[in-house]
C-alpha cells in the first residue's frame, strides 16, 4: 500500500503512470507475478534499451522492484509489482492558526473497564490472549493499533499544550470506530457514548462490525473473520453544542466544560450497559481499518478575556 497524503508527494508516481506502455508493463507483471527484462521487451515488442528507461521510472516511484538473479548466461534482472494499492488524498488541508493538533495511539489509554469479547493487537501480533481482560494492563498495550470490547470503557488523557493564557473554543476528534460482534456482523448496532471530563457529550450508534472485505490498512496476518474496518467519525464540541459528522447529538457546548490551558482533558469512549444497543466497540489505529490515522484531536483556542 502506498499512501499519498498530498498531491505534491505523488508527482513521481503520477509521472510514472502517465504512459500507456508503463501501464501495460504493470498489467503484464500482475498477470505473470514477475518477468525478466528480455521477456518483457519481447512481449512489448520494444528494444531492451527502450524498456530500461520505462522500468527505471516505475522503480524510482516505488511501483515495481527490480532484482538480479544468476542464470546460465549471467545475471538477469527480474521485475515485479511492489504495490497492491495506491491511496491518494486529494483534499489537502492548509495549516490553520490557533489550532493545537495531536494524535493518541489506540493503546495509550489511561484507564479502562472492559468485558469480553475483548482484546488488543499490535500491527504484527495479538497482545496476550483474547477475552482475557488482564492484558489491558500489559505494558505491550502501548503498541496496540486496535482494541475491542463488548461493554465498558477506555479513557484517554488528551495532551493539552495550547499556549498559556488561552481557552479552548472547539475540540474536534476524528477516529475510526465500529461495533464488536462475535466474529463479524454488518448488522450489529451499538450505542457508543462519548464523555469529556465525566460529562456525557452524546451517543452515536454504530451500525455494525464490518468484515465483508479486508481493511485497506489491516495487516495480512489478521484473521479474515475478525473486525476488518470501521467508520471514520468526527466528533466536534463547540459553542453551539456537540456534533457527529455535522449532525447535532446534544446541547452540551464547550463553554459548559470551562476548558483552558491548565485543563486536564479526559476522553472516555464507552458502551454503557444500560444502552439500548450494547453491541461493543472496536477502535482502529493506523495499521488497521480503512484510514491511516490514530485518534486525532484538534483544539481551537483563543485568548482568555480579562
Amino acid at each position: 500500500m502506498l499512501h499519498i497524503k498530498a498531491l505534491e508527494e505523488g508527482l513521481e508516481v503520477f509521472k510514472a503512470l502517465g504512459s500507456e506502455i508503463r501501464i501495460e508493463i504493470i498489467k503484464i507483471l500482475l498477470e505473470n507475478q514477475d518477468m525478466n527484462m528480455n521477456e518483457l521487451a519481447s512481449r512489448l515488442k520494444i528494444t531492451n534499451g527502450a524498456l530500461t528507461s520505462h522500468i527505471k521510472k516505475l522503480e524510482d516511484s516505488g511501483i515495481i522492484t527490480v532484482t538480479s538473479e544468476s542464470a546460465g548466461h549471467g545475471n538477469q534482472k527480474k521485475c515485479a509489482v511492489a504495490l497492491d494499492k495506491i491511496l491518494i488524498e486529494v483534499n489537502s488541508r492548509e495549516e490553520e492558526k490557533n489550532i493545537y493538533d495531536t494524535d493518541l495511539k489506540v493503546g495509550h489509554f489511561a484507564g479502562y473497564e472492559v468485558y469480553p469479547t475483548c482484546g488488543m493487537a499490535t500491527s504484527s501480533a495479538l497482545i496476550g490472549a483474547v477475552d482475557d481482560t488482564r492484558y489491558f494492563a500489559h505494558p505491550d498495550r502501548y503498541n496496540a493499533e486496535i482494541l475491542w470490547f463488548t461493554r465498558g470503557y477506555v479513557e484517554y488523557i488528551i495532551p493539552n499544550f495550547i499556549p498559556s493564557g488561552n481557552k479552548i473554543d472547539q475540540i474536534s476528534i476524528s477516529l475510526e470506530l465500529g461495533s464488536e460482534a462475535p466474529g463479524v456482523n454488518d448488522n450489529w448496532p451499538s450505542d457508543i457514548s462519548f464523555y469529556l471530563n465525566g460529562v456525557l457529550l452524546g451517543k452515536w450508534t454504530s451500525p455494525g462490525d464490518f468484515g465483508d472485505v479486508r481493511g485497506l490498512f489491516t495487516p495480512d496476518w489478521w484473521y479474515p473473520n475478525w473486525n476488518q474496518y470501521g467508520m471514520l467519525k468526527l466528533l466536534v464540541v463547540n459553542g453551539k453544542g456537540t456534533f457527529i459528522d455535522g449532525l447535532k447529538i446534544s446541547n452540551v457546548d464547550i463553554r459548559q466544560l470551562h476548558l483552558d490551558y491548565k485543563s486536564t482533558l479526559r476522553l472516555r469512549l464507552a458502551v454503557d450497559e444500560d444502552s439500548a444497543h450494547v453491541g461493543g466497540l472496536t477502535i482502529f489505529g493506523k495499521s488497521f481499518g480503512n484510514y491511516n490515522q490514530d485518534i486525532n484531536v484538534k483544539m481551537n483556542y483563543s485568548g482568555i478575556e480579562e
